[in-house]
């Protein structure tokens, strides 16, 4: 009897990066290294590199949406990563399509600014995803700044990251990895709300000085939806995305690649 196999099907809903190191390019490389099958819905081609964003094409709205329906109502998924979503009409469009196919394991990273500073996002796009999105995912994955326009509050110290996870939590049916990268602390911790369980998840890590963090947050939300698409639990998928992200970071730390800010070595476990 010849037993059938199965692949662990993510699909990310990003932009694409010309020099590779984040979007779309990190998401796949992210998913495939944690072990899942890596399928993509292009939502916007932006020109850049290590130095920064020059221009962001969007994709028609109708391609867009074909590119998700192609996929899932033939490959389907496990889980769906969102990244970079431009303007209101494409959140809108990710939304409904999320509702017509029922996926539960929803990863919103809520991108707005790149690495080099270039905005993402449309200000009228920010409040549809807080109202459209935001509600459909299971776990969201800000940074610092992104928590701030999300939340409206400033953040200071990593003692206020567990009070702003649970009011990101849409009253608690969003689970929150609040990311601590842009605090100056050299010791940083990570907070994992979880709000199916209520509790509080500390995840630290020493900081590492390097250029190269292009992509972080695209590689870290990428890999929490691999890890719950393998069939990981919130809390267990938390801590395999973080210590991922960690490996890749210092695993890339010293290399050279362009003339700013580089990407993480996804595939760091090929070299030992």
């Amino acid at each position: 009897m010849t037993t059938v196999k199965k692949y662990n099907r993510v699909l990310t809903i990003a932009g694409s990066d010309s020099g590779g190191g984040a979007g779309i390019q990190a998401d796949i490389k992210a998913i495939s290294a944690m072990g899942a099958y890596a399928a993509s819905a292009i939502t916007a081609v932006t020109v850049q590199n290590t130095l920064g964003v020059e221009a962001v094409h969007p994709i028609p709205i109708d391609i867009l949406g074909g590119q998700i329906d192609a996929v899932l109502s033939d490959i389907g998924a496990d889980a769906v990563k969102i990244g970079m979503l431009h303007s209101s009409e494409v959140v809108r469009l990710v939304a409904d399509k999320l509702r017509h196919y029922g996926i539960r394991n929803v990863v919103l990273d809520p991108v707005m600014v790149s690495t080099s500073g270039h905005r993402l996002i449309e200000e009228s796009a920010i409040e549809t995803l807080k109202s459209e999105l935001l509600p459909l995912a299971r776990v969201i994955t800000p940074n610092i700044p992104e928590a701030e326009i999300l939340a409206g509050v400033k953040i200071e110290r990593n003692e206020e990251l567990a009070d702003v996870a649970r009011r990101l939590s849409q009253g608690g049916c969003v689970s929150v990895l609040l990311k601590a990268g842009h605090l100056t602390e050299e010791r940083l911790v990570d907070i994992f709300y979880n709000a199916e369980q209520d509790t509080i998840l500390e995840l630290p890590s020493v900081r590492i000085h390097t250029p190269n963090t292009h992509g972080t947050g695209c590689t870290l939300s990428s890999a929490f939806a691999a890890a719950l698409a393998c069939g990981m639990g919130l809390d267990d998928a938390a801590r395999a995305a973080k210590e991922y992200i960690n490996s890749a970071i210092v695993s890339g730390a010293d290399y050279t690649i362009g003339g700013g800010h580089g990407p993480v070595d996804h595939f760091f476990a090929l070299k030992k």
